[in-house]
């Protein structure tokens, strides 16, 4: 300031220089005159100043905003007389140097008493902006705002307040800056600011910045986190879709640590907590409407109202069909309709269902199917204990492995049915209420066991065909699906001591009905009986005299076949 103070004392102002210039009757170099545009060109403005004399003015001394030269035929300006004539005959003159000498003095006089200049942004530059103060200075990209401004090109036509932090006469450098100025307010509305936050105050804000976590609330010089967990009771998944910089908020100051100046805000405590009349709203039972917010692999969230989600678990979506994710029956964004099946209103949490809606099939089943019912359906899958058959949609029943046959031992399902098979069975049992039904493929004919004891009394001989060849005997079917034990014993007169070397699979003999257990469903079968019988023995007495019995027979190969 102090060097700018003696320069003005030492040269002329510019008011000296154009008071100095109307004393003389014509045109000197180095004067300042007030001349009349009389035409603008592409690269000169013609100026009139008087005394039967024009000048030229280069056109880039003149403001352009956006490619437009503001200046026009008509309009006063004041010029410095560069040099008498040129070439063309023609006035050198200066707008630039002109301007420069009479801001100057006002550049200095407010510096001096600490004031603002005014000026117009006209263009970018290197480094910043280039402002027209009435003569062009120069605004750094630091000095434009509190914060950094990506896009300096919107500011371009602006007018606005600065404050001058640089300058050199000589070198006509001009630096200005708009910063300190935004931070002289910015104090002083803190200060205002800081006499009444306080935890619970309700204030007025402007949205100043967005994050994925939340949003910068200017409260007045001061600066308030709005959390994203703090703006709504309902769901959001970004603060962009709430706000927008430069939107007016009001809220509320959670937290306030004067030391550090930290701010913590919230706009949805500010707001009724909806879970508050949720009991009320959504009482058990009640059917309710909402709109799918979440998708996971237990379930489906659905927002009921802003800021209230109840759970549809994967288990309460079908009565049927076994969901395995929810995103095979709906998408987000969907509109669904359920049940409210629970509310903890202290936990803030809603079981819904959307089965519920719709009656329970498995409760009408028993009357569609009564136990005794034949149906009809294809194989849906196949495991170590049974196949499952389809009956409706959704509804399997199963046929324990036990329930195949009457007759053939069946190791595994697979070796009778495939997936795809189409097969008849008898509803043995429903139960509703653990969703099971069971059902029997053997049922759907007469147990052959009912009438075997009177088909093949004890002591009947009958043919009987080699299936199976074991160390303790061989295994012959009597008929279809009807197998006996034919023991080592009862191969041959003399001992046996490997079956094999006597019977093959597929041979057919002649076997005598020596034991039969319907329970057990077991026969014991005899080739050595047969042969007594033939050479005219009592096989009966036989067995008595040899202090043996049927039953004793019996017992014995009823033991064998359990241990085999």
């Amino acid at each position: 300031m102090a060097t700018v103070s003696t320069a003005s004392q030492n040269e002329p102002s510019f008011a000296e220089l154009l008071e100095q210039s109307y004393a003389r009757d014509e045109v000197l170099e180095g004067e300042i005159v007030t001349g009349t545009v009389i035409s603008v060109s592409k690269d000169h403005v013609l100026v009139d100043v008087g005394y039967k004399s024009e000048g030229m003015v280069p056109i880039h001394e003149f403001p352009n905003i956006n490619g437009s030269v503001q200046i026009k035929a008509g309009d006063r300006i004041d010029v410095l007389v560069e040099s008498r004539e040129n070439d063309n005959g023609l006035i050198v003159l200066s707008k630039e140097k002109a301007d420069k000498l009479k801001i100057w003095d006002e550049i200095s006089a407010a510096c001096e008493r600490d004031e603002m200049v005014e000026g117009t942004i006209i263009s970018r530059v290197k480094g910043g902006l280039s402002v027209d103060i009435g003569v062009k200075a120069f605004l750094p990209g630091s000095q434009v705002d509190l914060r950094p401004i990506r896009n300096l090109d919107k500011l371009i036509g602006e007018k606005y307040k600065f404050k001058v932090i640089k300058f050199n006469k000589k070198r006509g450098n001009i630096v200005l800056s708009r910063r300190a100025l935004l931070e002289k307010e910015r104090d002083q509305l803190k200060g205002v600011t800081l006499q009444k936050l306080e935890e619970g105050a309700v204030m007025q804000g402007v949205i100043k910045n967005i994050t994925e976590y939340g949003a910068f609330v200017d409260l007045g010089g001061i600066d308030g986190l709005l959390h994203i967990t703090d703006m709504s009771w309902g769901r959001v998944n970004h603060p962009s879709e709430l706000f927008q910089v430069g939107d007016e908020v009001t809220v509320k100051v959670l937290k306030f640590d004067r030391d550090t100046e930290r701010v913590s805000l919230g706009l949805k405590q500010i707001q009724q907590d909806p879970w508050a009349s949720a009991h009320q709203q959504f009482p058990v039972t009640s059917r309710v409407k909402g709109k799918v917010v979440s998708l996971t692999d237990y379930g489906a969230f659905i927002e009921l109202v802003p800021g209230v989600e109840g759970l549809i678990h994967v288990s309460e979506m079908s009565w049927t069909k076994r969901v395995k994710h929810p995103s095979k029956i709906m998408n987000i964004g969907d509109e669904v309709e359920a049940m409210v099946l629970d509310i903890d209103t202290e936990a803030k949490r809603i079981s819904l269902g959307m089965k519920q809606i719709e009656p329970n099939p498995w409760h009408t089943l028993s009357e569609k199917y009564p136990v005794g019912a034949v149906i009809r359906g294809q194989v849906r899958n196949i495991t170590d204990f049974g196949i499952f058959v389809g009956i409706e949609e959704g509804i399997d029943g199963l046929v324990h492995i036990s329930d195949l046959s009457w007759t053939t031992r069946v190791k595994h399902p697979s070796e009778m049915f495939q997936k795809g098979d189409e097969v008849e069975a008898v509803v043995l049992n429903i139960d509703a209420e653990n969703e099971r039904i069971s059902l029997g493929i053997k049922q759907l004919h007469e147990d052959p066991w009912t009438r075997i004891p009177a088909t093949y009394p004890r002591g009947s001989r009958v043919k009987a065909k080699i299936t199976k060849i074991t160390d303790f005997g061989a295994f012959a079917e009597v008929e279809a699906g009807v197998e006996g034990l034919i023991h080592v014993s009862e191969i041959a007169d003399e001992h046996v001591d490997d079956p094999r070397k006597y019977l093959k699979v597929g041979d057919e003999k002649e076997v005598m009905i020596i034991d039969i257990d319907p329970d057990e469903r077991k026969v014991g079968l005899s080739i050595k009986a047969v042969s007594k019988a033939e050479q005219g023995i009592d096989y009966r007495a036989y067995l008595t005299s040899a202090g043996g019995s049927m039953g004793t027979l019996g017992d014995a190969l009823k033991g064998k076949l359990k241990r085999d």
